[in-house]
């Protein structure tokens, strides 16, 4: 009896110990996580905010107008230089007129032409700036974040809100120097994450020349697998993912037993 009793003890060790072993040979993957090329929209001169067209999270398509910036500077000068474009027009009508008759030389017509041209600039610089402030989506997407809501002054320059194109969204992971002969640009991986879908892949686009870790001395065996590579990768179903959701990335296809729910 004690003879049987230990050898079922000794086939349990034996197969705690085997696995054991087969967890810490298990692929852990490279370590990553998701970020995206944000599109920020921004007036090109200051001023306060008067309208909020959309919330964060909010769908958008291109030319869709998202906010508007008080307009009262940029209407004045539109009305000052339209008032010298009216005198401009006047003075060249008269020279135009002297002219056909001989009563008037050509150094004034060119004079007036060339006061009116640049009237006419002035007004048409003046609808541009005008127009400018309201800000329209130049790309379809979500809203990622709202940095400046109504009542609100905003620099020039700086960005009222952001968004997020659904192609600009990425995989970064880091891959060890050893590791860096198995990969390269168009291969696809599979990609894990915290209950996400099982058949979720990426292709790589982009992998770094240059190690983020460089050894102060020498190159040893030991030192170089310290070394390790940006890889960047493009999912293949962006709308599952979310910004800064951490990640794990496999260059084998085929799913993990311990993987699977």
């Amino acid at each position: 009896m004690t003879s049987s009793r230990t050898i079922t003890i000794l086939v349990a060790l034996a197969l705690a110990a085997v696995l054991g072993g087969c967890n810490e040979r298990r692929d852990p993957g490279f370590q990553g996580w998701v970020e995206a090329d944000m599109i920020f929209v921004s007036p090109d001169e200051s001023g306060r905010v008067t309208k909020l067209n959309v919330r964060e999270g909010d769908e958008v398509k291109p030319g869709m107008q998202l906010y508007t910036v008080d307009d009262d500077l940029q209407q004045a000068d539109l009305n000052q230089n339209k008032a010298t474009l009216a005198n401009a027009q006047q003075t060249y009508d008269r020279a135009a007129s002297l002219s056909k008759t001989g009563s008037g030389t050509q150094a004034n017509l060119d004079s007036a032409t060339s006061a009116l041209r640049v009237a006419e600039a002035r007004v048409n610089t003046s609808q541009t700036r005008l127009a400018r402030r309201s800000g329209f989506a130049p790309v379809g997407g979500t809203i990622q974040q709202i940095y400046f809501r109504e009542g609100e002054m905003v620099p020039a320059q700086r960005p009222v809100l952001s968004i997020m194109p659904p192609g600009n969204m990425k995989l970064r992971f880091f891959v060890p120097e050893t590791e860096l002969p198995k990969l390269a640009i168009g291969d696809e991986v599979r990609v894990t994450c915290d209950n996400c879908a099982a058949d979720l892949t990426a292709k790589i686009y982009f992998i770094a020349t240059t190690a983020e870790y460089t050894p102060p001395v020498i190159y040893s065996l030991d030192e170089r697998n310290k070394l390790v590579y940006l890889i960047q990768a493009r999912p293949s179903r962006p709308d599952v993912l979310r910004v800064g959701q951490p990640i794990s990335v496999f260059l084998n296809p085929r799913t993990p037993v311990a993987d699977k729910r």
